[in-house]
């Protein structure tokens, strides 16, 4: 490093400035060391349970999930050049699918097999995503909303959660009052915390249901003590398999919308901070197509060793909002953090010892806010839901969906000799369907 690099700073010769943190940051501002340290460890423990709740759910490696979500965040950094402050972590609307390929219970760690599967379904709704990215930067946005309209989308959303369900029952059943305490905890600190507390509501419904168990002697240590201090994750490379293809891939078309409304959002906060203090305007929400490219890239990046599939995160996000702290170097260094402490065997270790009863706790939450979710997209939206055309696609998605969840393996559904994984069927359903709507309207006005 040149004299005149040395002089100007790490975060400087990376095209950074610094920024003086009592005003917030905005995206290409860095703070003082220490203060970079406390708000990349704030900016981890808000990713944190979410991330790790995908593993324990799925069969995943906890410490390679963990690793996972840094490298794909950095990858995401590197692909929009450090100007869109979005942390990645793993993804609820992926689970349904993912556990279709594995096939585990929670806390059960799935075979490298299975678990290399899915990371192939993984990597190629990555590819849905880029294309996606590309679209937009070359045909704009409208365009996309036409072919993937709110009501497909929605109500793809709609079925992830729904379907998910008897698994947040099933969990829970495992004790009734460890998962109905950590239940009405969570709900009661999500409704009742507010500032950077209030974005931590899932982490400290885990900590109550945690110590209710360890008073009812539900814990086991065990695996703590059998674990080494330094241990480097379980990385796992991908296997082709297309039934998981199948499965995976057109998940991505749910995430499009949720990951749409998170740049928006961080678009109307940085700029808001920006007015405030007089500085130039970022133009942050017009990079949605690199957006999409650098979501689709962290699902690449994040499978490729092992990690499950991800998005950019509401929690962060929200974190940022109440602090007013955008820096994209912070988010950077929350990455590194996640990378070191994924090479702490005792710390995925102890992940491990939370009971099945705690999850399913969590899960009946969790897995409904996804479904509301849909709901929430198709209300943005402003969805005629009197429309023929609008009422067909919905409630054929859903019943497909949830009806083929539900009533056969593992939700599979046999049809003309074929296995189809219910939810990628719905979705494919409802997309090739709003293209005939489509047809049918152009070829009218012709």
């Amino acid at each position: 490093m040149s004299t005149e690099a040395k002089k100007r700073g790490f975060w400087e010769v990376l095209g950074f400035r610094k920024g003086d943190d009592a005003n917030g940051l905005l995206p290409d501002e860095a703070p003082s060391f220490g203060k970079l340290i406390l708000f990349a460890l704030q900016q981890f423990i808000v990713m944190f349970p979410a991330t790790v709740l995908v593993a324990l759910l799925t069969g995943f490696h906890v410490s390679t999930t963990i690793f996972a979500s840094g490298f794909a965040t950095l990858g995401f950094v590197l692909v929009t050049g450090g100007k869109i402050p979005l942390y990645y972590g793993s993804s609820f609307s992926y689970l349904a699918a993912i556990m279709s390929i594995t096939g585990v219970k929670y806390g059960v760690q799935a075979s490298d097999l299975l678990i290399s599967q899915a990371q192939f379904g993984i990597i190629m709704s990555g590819l849905v995503s880029m294309f996606v990215g590309f679209l937009v930067i070359k045909v704009g946005m409208e365009r996309i909303n036409r072919i993937l309209p709110a009501p497909v989308t929605g109500s793809i959303a709609i079925v992830i959660g729904i379907a998910l369900s008897g698994t947040a029952l099933g969990e829970a059943s495992a004790n009734w009052t460890i998962a109905l305490v950590t239940l009405i905890a969570t709900i009661v600190f999500s409704v009742a915390l507010k500032g950077v507390l209030g974005q931590l509501p899932i982490l400290f419904g885990v900590l109550v249901g945690y110590l209710l168990s360890l008073v009812m002697g539900k814990v086991d240590f065990a695996p703590v003590a059998a674990a080494s201090f330094i241990q480097a994750p379980h990385f796992t490379f991908p296997t082709i398999s297309w039934p998981a293809v199948l499965a995976i891939m057109p998940i991505a078309i749910a995430t499009i919308p949720e990951s749409t409304a998170h740049l928006f959002q961080i678009d109307i906060y940085v700029n808001n901070l920006a007015k405030k203090r007089g500085e130039k305007e970022y133009k942050i929400a017009d990079r949605l197509g690199r957006n999409l490219i650098g979501d689709g890239l962290g699902d690449m990046l994040s499978s490729l060793f092992g990690g499950p599939a991800g998005t950019n995160y509401g929690e962060n996000i929200s974190t940022m909002a109440i602090t007013k702290v955008f820096s994209v170097p912070v988010l950077i260094m929350a990455a590194l953090l996640a990378i070191v402490f994924s090479f702490f065997g005792k710390f995925a270790a102890a992940i491990n010892t939370i009971p099945v009863a705690v999850i399913g706790g969590l899960s009946v939450y969790l897995f409904g806010v996804i479904a509301v979710q849909g709901v929430g997209i198709m209300v943005e939206k402003k969805v005629d839901l009197f429309s023929n055309k609008t009422l067909a696609l919905i409630s054929t998605i859903l019943v497909i969906g949830i009806g083929g969840s539900f009533a056969f393996p593992n939700g599979m559904i046999p049809i003309f000799g074929a296995q189809l994984p219910a939810i990628a069927t719905a979705a494919v359903w409802g997309i090739v369907l709003n293209a005939v709507f489509l047809i049918t309207e152009k070829n009218k006005k012709a």
